[in-house]
């Protein structure tokens, strides 16, 4: 079969209408998920089918070329994609089995006993550490339920749950994010820098902005005025620390353990400033008993839900009061990219023990507990920090350890007539970070002490969990490489290139509605991380600047997803309620979006451009 050759204007020789076709499998994913709400999975299912008539249709690709086209990035979802994302969840699901997990709420709820300070640890540092684990969904429905248990109101858990989860997305799931923007970013340019490590490090000199500020918008959700005068020296320690373990860890120590790194190095910040500083009044923020909290989906309590929660002061002016919903029934066990565990909300219990006030920690677990909750999470930094060691990464980067090999019967060439390097399969299968994982629960389960038969059948059950995702997930790769090797990436990037530098400013946020429509960093770096860099080469733009862009714009959108919608709404008993999730969050969002906008506006200018690696 002869090479296909990618052609950016098929379409009456023009570019402007071409872009009417190449847009059409983006617009048919967005008008799916965002307004018909269709489920994520068959969402991307019939999106790549579009792609797949457009490209053999239009771009005149052959069946067998593009049928070839899917298979490899379905192929690339599942490894290294999913393979990270089961064995990360697979990991924390060893923790609920054996009750770590609720030993490892108890330590972080007697830290302090002011709200605000327990929400900054728990939402953001816990949160952060929960989201460079497993990602996908998993920390805003584990921490929603935790803030819960310490006497948060259902609606207020649910805003700062989600805020919370902003800052630490791109790294996420082990980098996943950026794992899938180097891969798809380097098949589409030529620049050298275009591979996970240099893109890592760009995103690491844009987010940890977003980390020093989040913390303080934590308090100021929480008490208004009152909680950022009298908490911001804890917000702003834990935001500094956290933003100097990002930027430090993904650029010179692992792009993987960034988010680990960064949340444990903020939550023991916090811990040791507690030690010499306290605010000057705690106040009681906590539901009434007369409108006890509704019980989160999963747990077994069932009060009923408050008629009226109480409204988190001093949030930006919100968006016009008819948001998209997500769907009303609480979404099944991880059926999509961003959904979480189905034991996860179960692990903190909203009901007191002991007959104490919800939120009253009685119970105090051994210190040798303790330390085997805190466990799992040593025990991977410990593993991939002596796999990033220089000699040990080069060798295993290399066969038999590593083997590439070019996708059979796959040849495309781009526009200039050379081989595209995306059609050349990396298959790393004992360096991969799926497959440390996997090397650290089997040692987490011996210090959990969980039993082989309990460890092999929580991990059959996380793909039983995850079984929607995989097809989610497996099917936007999928749609990525055919949009990206028929040329349809690349006639939309020729077309926006039409905008110049106007572009930098944009970039973020396209990623921004990527996320928003797709609920995941993964996805949208999938759908649009060689759109950015191409559109770069245009118009003459930093194509490291512009991919980075789209996944830092991206995690901004995360907190306004259907799906992480419809996550906070169940674990809070709320389903049906996400509009006013939606109403409390959505102008911190975009406030947030702006922000970074300008920032890789002037990065893009003499001003910052020496941030740029």
């Amino acid at each position: 079969m002869d090479p296909f050759k990618i052609v950016t204007d098929p379409v009456g020789d023009s570019v402007a209408l071409s872009a009417i076709f190449a847009v059409l499998p983006l617009l048919t994913l967005f008008v799916l998920l965002g307004a018909l709400r269709v489920r994520a999975w068959l969402a991307g299912v019939i999106s790549l089918a579009v792609a797949l008539i457009v490209a053999i249709a239009v771009y005149a690709m052959p069946v067998g070329t593009a049928l070839l086209s899917a298979t490899e990035g379905a192929a690339f979802g599942f490894f290294p994609i999913l393979w990270i994302v089961v064995n990360a969840i697979w990991v924390y699901n060893l923790t609920v089995v054996s009750g770590h997990f609720d030993v490892l709420r108890r330590s972080m709820e007697r830290v302090s006993p002011d709200m605000r300070i327990q929400a900054v640890i728990v939402a953001f540092c816990f949160g952060a550490l929960l989201e460079a684990l497993a990602g996908f969904g998993t920390p805003v429905a584990v921490t929603v339920v935790m803030l819960m248990a310490l006497g948060f109101p259902p609606l207020r858990a649910a805003a700062v749950a989600l805020i919370a989860n902003t800052a630490p997305v791109a790294f996420g799931a082990l980098a996943t994010p950026i794992t899938t923007l180097g891969t798809v970013a380097a098949g589409a340019g030529d620049d050298p820098r275009l591979n996970a490590d240099t893109l890592g490090a760009m995103v690491g000199r844009q987010t940890p902005l977003l980390a020093v500020v989040v913390p303080l918008v934590l308090v100021l959700v929480i008490d208004g005025r009152r909680g950022v005068r009298q908490t911001w020296p804890a917000a702003l320690v834990a935001g500094v620390v956290f933003a100097l373990g990002q930027f430090v860890a993904s650029n010179y120590i692992s792009v993987p353990l960034t988010d680990i790194i960064a949340s444990l190095a903020a939550a023991a910040a916090v811990i040791l400033l507690l030690r010499v500083w306290r605010p000057v009044e705690s106040p009681d923020l906590k539901e009434p008993p007369s409108s006890a909290a509704p019980s989160p989906a999963g747990v077994s309590s069932t009060p009923s839900a408050p008629s009226s929660p109480p409204s988190a002061p001093s949030s930006p002016p919100s968006a016009p009061s008819s948001p998209p919903s997500a769907p009303s029934s609480p979404p099944s066990a991880l059926s999509s990219p961003s959904s979480a565990p189905s034991s996860a909300p179960s692990a903190p219990s909203t009901s007191p023990s002991s007959g104490s006030a919800v939120g009253t920690v009685t119970q105090r677990d051994a210190p040798v507990e303790v330390a085997r909750a805190y466990a799992p999470y040593l025990i991977i930094i410990v593993i991939f920090s002596i796999i990033s060691i220089g000699p040990i990464k080069a060798a295993l980067a290399k066969a038999p350890w590593t083997v590439s090999f070019p996708w059979p019967g796959l040849d495309v060439l781009n526009a200039a007539g050379k081989p595209l390097s995306s059609t050349t399969f990396a298959f790393g299968w004992l360096p991969a970070a799926g497959t440390l994982m996997i090397l650290a629960g089997l040692i987490t389960a011996v210090v959990l002490r969980v039993r082989p038969r309990e460890a092999v059948r929580a991990y059959g059950r996380t793909y039983v969990e995850l079984r929607h995702a995989i097809v989610t997930v497996m099917a936007v790769l999928a749609l990525a490489y055919v949009l990206n090797q028929s040329g349809q990436t690349n006639t939309l990037g020729e077309f926006l290139a039409q905008t110049g530098g106007l572009f930098v400013f944009l970039s973020s946020i396209l990623g921004w509605i990527g996320v928003a429509v797709t609920g995941s960093d993964t996805s949208a770096n999938a759908l649009f991380g060689a759109l950015q860099v191409q559109t770069a080469a245009k118009a003459g733009l930093d194509p490291v600047l512009l991919a980075a862009a789209n996944s830092s714009g991206g995690v901004l959108g995360k907190m306004i997803s259907p799906q992480n919608l419809a996550i906070a709404a169940s674990a809070v008993g709320m389903a049906g309620r996400e509009g006013d999730i939606f109403r409390r969050v959505v102008g911190w969002s975009l406030l947030l979006l702006l922000v970074m906008c300008i920032l890789v506006t002037l990065q893009g200018t003499p001003v910052l451009s020496w941030m740029v690696p």
